[in-house]
């Protein structure tokens, strides 16, 4: 085991994947000697000797997804960054229309991971910040992942790299050096579709991803001040969806706040919320509630952004909504 940040773990996992498998490669914008806008592939383009394992591209996300397209089929297991993720809307053709139908128009895999810094909290604006997880389950073709940890972002990368159809391995921008965590050495996985109880209660569950899973657990500690019990569910990879695993605990504790950094409206909560009506309705005391940013650009200025994304007292007070008016 070794101590590593958020960062430090997917840079690992690429490592890692690249020494297993010669057909594992990494390509982006400005990701070769200066190791990415974050310094995520910081040190592997001089460990692989530069291109073909390691190289930059033009910026041109479009060409970048183009060449994870042909790359795939020609038998290589291609890991395409997008510097940010709000910028994949200028490769939405190569990506949905093609790389997403591949595998039903002709029978074929398309193996290729794409790694999005996504996530706001940082301040830099709507072209920077965007939540589009959305999108991407919405489209057919895709799996979704989402990491809270060091150790699930290395592990789901390197399940995402071993997987044969298409994955895109969303990394949020403002965990890679807010937290650490033990990380095993060389290689390991974390199964794809599997969610994670991060904290075991009984009055109420809450399920989030990503950043969010940080906001949802310093509300937990805050509620279990108050007396309640709340279990808090990582759902890791936002598709496949664990739903045995979210319905098993609304059985458990009746009812359930799903929590996002993504708008509400149209968000993949709202997808969470008609699954558990449509299946855990006998189960609940009370309406499923979400917690959501607002349906607005992220803003650049730091105090609209704080009203803009879910906060620690915005899940205190949906948990006490559900806890004291049902």
């Amino acid at each position: 085991m070794s101590e590593m940040n958020y960062m430090e773990a997917i840079r690992d996992g690429l490592r890692v994947a690249m020494k297993a498998d010669e057909r594992v490669y990494i390509f982006g914008e400005d990701l070769g000697p200066y190791g990415g806008v974050f310094g995520v592939t910081k040190g592997l383009f001089e460990e692989f000797g530069g291109p073909p394992r390691v190289r930059n591209t033009p910026l041109s996300e479009g060409a970048i997804i183009g060449e994870a397209i042909g790359a795939a089929l020609a038998g290589l297991r291609p890991v395409p960054e997008i510097q940010f993720s709000d910028f994949i809307t200028c490769a939405m053709t190569p990506l949905i229309d093609v790389m997403g139908t591949y595998r039903y128009r002709f029978g074929t895999n398309i193996p290729v991971t794409i790694r999005m810094p996504s996530g706001g909290g940082m301040s830099i604006g709507p072209f920077h910040s965007k939540s589009l997880e959305a999108w991407f389950v919405h489209s057919p073709g895709f799996k979704v992942v989402m990491p809270s940890t060091p150790r699930d972002a290395k592990g789901l990368l390197l399940a995402a790299i071993e997987d044969p159809d298409p994955v895109l391995y969303l990394e949020h921008k403002r965990l890679y050096n807010r937290v650490h965590g033990e990380v095993e050495d060389g290689y390991f996985t974390v199964p794809l579709g599997e969610g994670l109880v991060k904290r075991e209660g009984k009055d109420l569950t809450v399920v989030t991803y990503g950043d969010m899973v940080y906001t949802v657990l310093e509300a937990a500690t805050q509620l279990e001040g108050e007396g309640y019990d709340i279990e808090v569910i990582d759902l890791r990879t936002i598709w496949p969806y664990d739903e045995a695993l979210v319905n098993a605990s609304i059985a458990k504790t009746n009812r359930v706040i799903v929590v996002h950094e993504a708008a509400k409206i149209g968000g993949f909560g709202g997808e969470i919320v008609a699954r558990i009506n449509e299946q855990c309705f006998a189960s609940l005391a009370a309406p499923p509630l979400r917690v959501a940013a607002k349906h607005t650009p992220p803003p650049s200025h730091p105090v609209l952004e704080r009203i803009f994304l879910p906060q620690v007292e915005d899940v205190v007070a949906a948990a006490r909504k559900l806890l004291t008016e049902y």
